[in-house]
């Protein structure tokens, strides 16, 4: 068994914010900084949670979900993760997308454990 789950989350209506990116080589403080703002993230009004996931290309995609479109405003604009952006376009990504959506409808699955 893992210790490995998607993000719980409330019933909908919040929003996700889709950030998929392709990194370049080395890391020059990213891991650092990605954990920084995960921690950040987590304390702002109307955080709800993240699912994230790398593959060994480089390709990956975080997604953080949010209860209204202001709480991402008020992140977008939060004095340490506008510098985090700026290294990111500076050091980190060949390339990125950011897509905002609202999430209307959501359901999963977990397996019951095995005893």
């Amino acid at each position: 068994m893992t210790d490995v789950a998607p993000a719980s989350l409330p019933a909908p209506p919040y929003y996700a914010v889709v950030f998929t990116a392709v990194r370049t080589a080395g890391d020059n403080g990213y891991a650092e900084t990605g954990e920084r703002m995960m921690k950040l993230a987590a304390d702002q009004p109307g955080f709800l949670g993240v699912d994230s996931a790398r593959g060994a290309n480089g390709l990956g995609i975080t997604v953080s979900y949010w209860r209204d479109e202001e709480s991402i405003a008020a992140w977008r604009s939060h004095a340490e993760h506008i510098l985090a952006r700026a290294r990111g376009r500076e050091h980190w990504y060949t390339s990125f997308a950011l897509h905002v959506a609202k999430v209307e409808r959501a359901y999963g699955f977990t397996r019951p454990a095995e005893l």
